[in-house]
Order: C-alpha cells, then sequence, then structure tokens
C-alpha cells in the first residue's frame, strides 16, 4: 500500500494519479500497486510538478517494514544505523538550503549542482526502446494499429530494430496514406493479424524503459489492442519526450516530433512511418538528456 500527500498538484497529473490511486482528501492519495507502478508514478509526479512538495509512503520488505520519498522539501532523508530517518531541518539549514537554491555561495552551487546532476543522470537508463505506432486515425476507440515499430537502445546507441505492418479490418483513407506513405495494397500484402503484432512487439520491448513522443497517444491504441486480443498491457516504465520538451525546451512554435527535431538539427523523414520516427525520438532523447544535464552544469 502507498499513501501520498502532495500541495500545487497539476490537473494531469491529478488524473494520472486517479487511474490508481484513490484521492481521499485534496492533495492525499492511497492505493496498492504493484512496484513497478509506484516507481512510474514518482517518475511521472517528479517530470510533472513544479514547485510543490510531495511525500511518497510504502510498504517494503524491510526492518521497518515501510520507506518513503520526498519531492521539493526541506525535509531530509537520512540513514541512522540502517534506519531511515527523517531530519527536520534545522533554521539554519533552512537559510543554507535558499543560499543553494538561490546560488549564493558558489562552492556550495557547485557541489550541489554535481550531486543533483548525477541523480538527474541515473535518472535517465542507459538502455531503453523507443516504440512508436502507426494508425488509420486519432480516435482509439474507432480507429486502427497499422504498424508498430520499436528500437532498442543500448548506452546510447541503436543496436536493434523491429517493424511490424498490421492487417486492419477496414481500408485506409487516401490521407493515411499519403502522411504515413503505407498503401492499403501494402496492408494487404504484407499486414499480420494484430494478435500476432502485439505478441511480437511486446515480445520486443521486454520489461525495458519505453521511450515515446506522446506516450498517452500510443498506450490508448495499445491498451485498445491487447484488450481485444486478450494480451496483457505492457506495464513498462515509460518517457515521453513530449513532457521533457515541454519542460526543458522554449521558443519553439510547437511541441511536434517534426518541430522539436529540426530545433536540435536531427534530421526527419517526412514520411510517418514507425521505425523513422523512432528513430527521430531517439536523436530527440538524447538532446533533451544533454540539455537537461548542461542545465545543471
Amino acid at each position: 500500500m502507498i499513501v501520498l500527500t502532495m500541495t500545487n498538484c497539476p490537473i494531469g497529473l491529478r488524473g494520472d494519479l486517479t487511474k490508481w490511486l484513490l484521492e481521499i482528501s485534496p492533495g492525499v492519495f492511497v492505493g496498492q500497486v504493484s512496484a513497478r507502478v509506484r516507481d512510474h508514478l514518482w517518475e511521472r509526479i517528479r517530470d510533472t510538478i513544479t514547485d510543490g512538495r510531495v511525500t511518497m509512503v510504502f510498504n517494503t520488505n524491510n526492518e521497518q517494514r515501510m520507506d518513503f520519498r520526498v519531492h521539493n522539501s526541506t525535509w531530509e532523508p537520512i540513514d541512522f544505523d540502517g534506519i531511515k530517518l527523517v531530519l527536520r531541518p534545522s533554521p539554519s539549514r533552512i537559510k543554507q538550503l535558499g543560499e543553494l537554491r538561490l546560488g549564493f555561495s558558489k562552492a556550495s552551487k557547485k557541489q550541489m549542482a554535481k550531486r543533483v546532476s548525477k541523480k538527474r543522470r541515473s535518472r535517465y537508463p542507459d538502455t531503453y526502446v523507443v516504440i512508436d505506432v502507426e494508425t488509420s486515425g486519432l480516435n482509439p476507440e474507432e480507429h486502427e494499429i497499422i504498424e508498430l515499430g520499436a528500437v532498442l537502445v543500448k548506452h546510447h546507441e541503436i543496436s536493434e530494430w523491429f517493424s511490424v505492418l498490421v492487417a486492419p479490418n477496414h481500408t485506409i483513407t487516401l490521407a493515411i496514406e499519403e502522411i504515413t506513405g503505407i498503401s492499403n495494397a501494402m496492408l494487404q500484402e504484407h499486414g499480420v493479424e494484430l494478435s500476432a503484432a502485439v505478441q511480437q512487439f511486446i515480445d520486443f520491448v521486454k520489461d525495458l524503459p519505453v521511450v515515446s513522443h506522446n506516450v498517452d497517444f500510443d498506450y490508448g491504441f495499445l491498451r485498445k489492442a491487447c484488450c481485444q486480443c486478450n494480451i496483457p498491457m505492457i506495464s513498462n516504465r515509460h518517457i515521453d519526450t513530449l513532457t521533457l520538451s515541454r519542460r526543458l525546451v522554449r521558443r519553439v512554435n510547437n511541441y511536434k516530433l517534426k518541430t522539436l527535431a529540426e530545433h536540435f538539427g536531427v534530421e526527419v523523414n517526412h514520411k510517418h512511418r514507425s521505425l523513422t520516427d523512432c528513430e527521430t525520438t531517439f536523436h530527440l532523447f538524447e538532446k533533451l538528456i544533454e540539455l537537461s544535464d548542461s542545465d545543471l552544469s
């Protein structure tokens, strides 16, 4: 069981949390979720919340039978002879923390930047899978998956590729053919059944972290497909480059994948095929990691 308390919770984040947890009071969420879901929720919170304070308490197999995490708090978790406690800061410590945040002490600022940079880098995996889903439209309830793509990234280099065309139940429109470069003839000749395609895709992704641009769109179609095919939905930790870009990138007209890629000088293929979009998202994600680290240097 976990108990989550926060202040200044964004509306979008509240919506994500209430998919898994029950909000029993404003800013107080409780529920019973797996460790994987718990870690995913914590990553989502840290990526989304700005000036709010967050505390998460959860059951775990240690001497205390519990553990906790804090974010944007002056109360600091400390280890005391193997027991995790919370240090309530003294007025002098609060002043010191304020100086660190405002940059009054150059030495302290550099020291803090090194610690935060190390922590930030650990948030971004060295090995992950970038995914992309091409569809016959925008609504998972009305439209279908026509292509699944993914690339496996190891130590920040693409090492494996996966792509499969999916045979839809209905013909796709001329507009979709022009956008994707996928024709009805290609789908009829090379498309496989949805259940086989989804299972191959899940086998490729395994339990690795997933990176996607607008992950809610991709997961919406994947969730519907898994439900139709009676296949368990993947619950991997995922990172949304759309959300990350909105937090890190300024002075762009919009946050579409093509716009962001051009902003960072990444070559873009104008046809929306799964593999080309996966490769573009990979390059964008690596640029965002660099940008995130440079902000702390």
